[in-house]
């Protein structure tokens, strides 16, 4: 991630290349989605461990984005999840909080606990670090949508680097949240 404080707005409220936190096609992929849930009247949540809020802060990084998006749960500890989504704890001791049992439920508590349409959930190991079972770069993800079954997605994008692994997080979900937007759309 790219976080130098040099440089200053561009006008129509995007960052300059010097101060950005993501990147160009990133951005894009975040106004596209958001214009296809505003012409679909979609509000979207998220739910978010690994990525600890970087897709809702992506969404937000907009300008009026708060129409379509309605808020952002930054479950990074397991505590986090039980307490703010409502995620078992026996859940998360029999499945592990890198599971798909966890995603599922994290993006259907998300959708509960949320005046959104869409939510999607992540939580994976972004490294460095991880075990034989749960290696760095292992992502679950799920997105829930109102009157549709949950879906859930695994991605092993591999020990590439914390950075890496994350933004690859954040587009997979924004791809997520797209597929969600098409229900309705």
């Amino acid at each position: 991630l790219y976080r130098s404080r040099r440089g200053s707005r561009r006008p129509g409220g995007r960052h300059g290349e010097a101060d950005m936190i993501f990147t160009h096609t990133l951005i894009d992929q975040a106004e596209t989605l958001l214009d296809r849930a505003r012409t679909a009247g979609v509000m979207i949540a998220t739910a978010e461990s690994c990525t600890g809020g970087l897709v809702v802060g992506l969404l937000t990084e907009i300008a009026g984005s708060s129409d379509v998006v309605d808020r952002g749960f930054v479950t990074y500890s397991n505590a986090a999840k039980t307490e703010m989504l409502g995620v078992p704890a026996r859940l998360i001791e029999a499945h592990g909080a890198v599971s798909d049992a966890v995603a599922r439920r994290m993006a259907d508590e998300a959708l509960l606990r949320s005046n959104a349409d869409i939510a999607v959930a992540i939580t994976g190991v972004a490294g460095p670090g991880g075990s034989d079972r749960k290696p760095a770069g292992l992502v679950h993800f799920a997105l829930a949508c109102r009157d549709a079954d949950t879906r859930s997605d695994v991605h092993r994008f591999g020990d590439r680097g914390r950075d890496a692994v994350r933004l690859a997080s954040v587009a997979t979900a924004l791809d997520l949240l797209s597929d969600g937007v098409d229900l309705f759309g």
